[in-house]
């Protein structure tokens, strides 16, 4: 194999021992330092994988492969969509997501290969390890080049150059399977931006297995990992919903899904013209609970709208089964009705084989090397007492869930990650034997409350909350934007611990207050008439892109409004932003938003979208990450061109003070010192409200801080904690400069302008070095 020359438009990646900022400001344009200069780490210990593993590269280690791919039968369309039609029948088994699985899976039962990987404890470091910074992608909103599909473009040898050069080491596709559901014979579009699907083939819209199987070889010959997704909690109303609704087989019991006595249709509301199904009001949820169909109300009911969706669940027409008898079903689903939930502890266990099916797919034909694992927080479902809403958050059965599917994904060799918004008690729980690695719900909110109130009180609590209760922070994925909303529902303050006091502005407050506060602050600040780009979504959050948070809390109020000099501002700002995501221990996530700071759509051009009331689509814009198609007003699924602020990553990798040129040596100092790996030991008292400190003990024991100015001010600070070894020189990661000492109150000072971020690690006294 020969060497590759690398594309002539995109700069060479600047070696990780001579990229440096200046040292007068760590956010600024990228410079050479001599590579002597700087401290080279010592090989931390090796953990059993890469024991076991010694001789492979990361991308390389042992994975699990399908011997033959499974090919879907094609099944004629003929008469009536009815459970009396064999033909119905037989064509929706060939589609079916469970009859994939079970052909699937015989292919790895019985096979040496599935005994060559560890897996019953999560490896957030082995995660990490293998890819510390990802590029979130969207399908809907990325313009791609003419003729071009997304996953083409996804595995574009001048894209994974370009993410080469700047740090990235690992890709999320987003949903890419068909997804939404069936009318008949008809397919019918997503109701959740792909999280319904229906299918594990690929959506024709995103490209071919072919292209997936290109996109991970490219990956891999970059030293990177795809990342895919699968959907434990539930599907669309696809193939396997409607075999469940005829009661064919085992589907019935893929769902959380109840047959109701023909003496009780009374009960159920009249299914509407043009719909399959209606949902229950809070007084049939109860009647039906009190007749022993089901476990009735829950602990909440996510996208409530009044006369929408009062309740968590919903009522089917009159079916005809397979059988010839008619029956009604009441089925839970946690998010739209369009979206059944799937029952993880029915005697079938058909719902369990049907995700473990396509967790196999993804990789072990497809060929990702990890997982996102959606909506896996609501996998039990049990009946309370005392009139309480039932029990369905931080549930054992979903505890039990998520080990088996992140088992069952380490021990074909890849890792999962979860998005679980639950109280920091339920993540910690979770972490033990579940997923590899969480979203940071934890500190997201608390970061932007930081730069809207220009005071990081909040930020600080949250990250010693996580600390407390022994959540790890390097087995958190710490990101800047992605497809949904700013998320401020607060549920570690909300729910688990309502009623417990937090000392917050000088008082001690209880929990539900806390939250009611930092909503507040956040929807003054970030919406409103002040800020109108941005739109509150539902009780879960804020709708906005990350460069429009920050032109709010810059005080912009009209986006077209910004000129150079704001540009200028937000870019520092974003940087700011990603140096408190990037220098944690744990994964870095930021999106195509964020790499070409993205602005809101305005709320007209979506409105088709908007009916529904979901605000989130303002968020979502297209982008052209590669400049393919500038004049490109849409991508190909529709979605309208956003503005960007900072340009395409071409066209940003040839400025070197341009956002993803500074943002590249941001990382290539994270990745030379080794932050990603390290151990949270500290987030001490600050000096000056703006102010952040975070304490790393680094693999090589050194210890570094990371120094964070959310304030629109010059702070002179002083920066203290116990583990800051008197006598110590303290020197800056970025420069290479020595900056101060630290004195015998355990501290130091330094600078701070304005949104400015900083990192430094100490080195021992001499005395001390001299004795080692």
């Amino acid at each position: 194999m020969t060497e590759r020359e690398p594309k002539a438009d995109i700069p060479p990646t600047i070696p990780e021992t001579q990229a440096r900022i200046a040292p007068a400001d760590p956010l600024a344009a990228v410079e050479p330092v001599p590579a002597e200069a700087e401290h080279v780490p010592e090989p931390p210990d090796v953990n059993f994988a890469e024991y076991y593993h010694e001789a492979r590269p990361r991308t390389l280690r042992h994975r699990a492969r399908v011997r033959s791919t499974v090919r879907r039968r094609s099944v004629s369309q003929d008469g009536p969509a009815s459970g009396e039609n064999p033909v119905y029948v037989s064509w929706l088994l060939s589609q079916s997501m469970l009859g994939h699985a079970d052909e699937l899976a015989r292919q790895f039962s019985g096979q040496g290969s599935m005994w060559q990987n560890p897996y019953a404890s999560p490896g957030p470091r082995h995660a990490v390890e293998t890819a510390s910074v990802w590029f979130t992608a969207y399908p809907i909103s990325l313009i791609t080049a003419s003729g071009e599909s997304f996953l083409a473009a996804l595995g574009n040898e001048e894209l994974w150059q370009a993410f080469e050069t700047i740090g990235i080491e690992g890709v999320h596709t987003g949903p890419v399977k068909k997804a939404g559901g069936l009318s008949g014979w008809q397919p019918t579009p997503s109701v959740d931006g792909h999280f319904d699907r229906i299918s594990n083939e690929l959506d024709p819209a995103f490209g071919t297995e072919d292209e997936f199987r290109a996109m991970c070889a490219t990956a891999t010959w970059h030293g990177g990992t795809i990342i895919d997704d699968i959907v434990p909690g539930h599907t669309g109303k696809g193939p396997d919903f409607r075999l469940a609704e005829l009661a064919y087989g085992d589907y019935p019991g893929i769902y959380h899904m109840v047959e109701i006595e023909q003496s009780d249709w009374g009960m159920l509301p009249d299914v509407p013209p043009g719909k399959d199904s209606a949902n229950l009001d809070a007084a049939t949820e109860e009647a039906l609970e009190k007749a022993g169909y089901i476990v009735g109300r829950l602990q909440r009911v996510i996208f409530y709208r009044e006369g929408v969706k009062e309740t968590n669940w919903s009522a089917t027409g009159e079916v005809t089964g397979v059988d010839g008898v008619v029956r009604r079903w009441v089925y839970l689903h946690y998010f739209k009705d369009g979206q059944p939930s799937v029952n993880w502890l029915d005697p079938t266990f058909a719902g369990m084989r049907m995700v473990i099916g396509d967790a196999l797919h993804s990789l072990a034909d497809l060929g990702s090397g990890a997982l996102r694992l959606d909506a896996n927080g609501f996998l039990g479902v049990e009946k309370a007492g005392s009139g309480d809403p039932g029990w369905s958050e931080g549930h054992p059965l979903s505890e039990a869930a998520n080990h088996l599917i992140a088992s069952m994904v380490r021990k074909v060799g890849g890792f999962t990650f979860q998005e679980l918004n639950l109280t920091v008690d339920d993540i910690k729980v979770t972490s033990e034997a579940g997923a590899d690695l969480s979203y940071d719900f934890i500190n997201r909110p608390a970061y932007h409350h930081a730069l809207a109130t220009s005071d990081t009180e909040f930020l600080r609590l949250t990250l010693r909350t996580a600390l407390d209760l022994g959540v790890d922070p390097a087995s958190l994925v710490h990101a800047l934007q992605n497809h949904d909303e700013l998320t401020y529902e607060l549920v570690h303050w909300t729910a688990g611990h309502t009623d417990e006091l937090f000392h917050f502005r000088g008082e001690d407050m209880r929990g539900g207050d806390l939250a009611d506060t930092i909503r507040r602050d956040l929807c003054d600040v970030l919406t409103g008439a002040d800020a109108p780009y941005n739109l509150i979504f539902t009780t879960n959050g804020i709708a906005c892109t990350t460069a429009t948070v920050i032109a709010a809390s810059l005080g912009i109020s009209a986006l077209d409004d910004i000129g150079p000099d704001d540009v200028e501002r937000i870019r520092r700002v974003h940087l700011l932003l990603v140096m408190f995501n990037a220098f944690q221990p744990g994964v870095f996530a930021l999106s195509g938003w964020d790499l070409l700071g993205m602005l809101t759509l305005p709320p007209d051009s979506v409105s088709d979208l908007l009916n529904s009331g979901d605000t989130r689509w303002i968020s979502r814009p297209a982008h052209d990450l590669m400049g393919h198609r500038p004049d490109a007003e849409r991508s190909s699924s529709g979605m309208p061109r956003g503005r960007s602020l900072y340009g395409s990553l071409p066209d940003q990798l040839t400025e070197e003070t341009s956002f993803v040129r500074q943002m590249q040596a941001i990382l290539a100092v994270r990745k030379r010192s080794g932050v990603a790996t390290a151990r949270q030991v500290d987030v001490p008292d600050v000096s000056h409200r703006g102010l952040l400190v975070m304490v790393h003990l680094l693999d090589d024991d050194r210890t570094s801080v990371t120094v964070l100015n959310f304030a629109d001010e010059q702070v002179d600070a002083f920066v203290r904690s116990e583990h800051l070894a008197p006598g110590a020189t303290v020197t800056d990661l970025f420069s290479g400069e020595t900056v101060g000492t630290v004195d015998d109150l355990n501290g130091f000072r330094i600078g701070m302008a304005p949104f400015r971020a900083t990192a430094v690690v100490l080195e021992p006294p001499a005395d001390d070095a001299d004795e080692d």
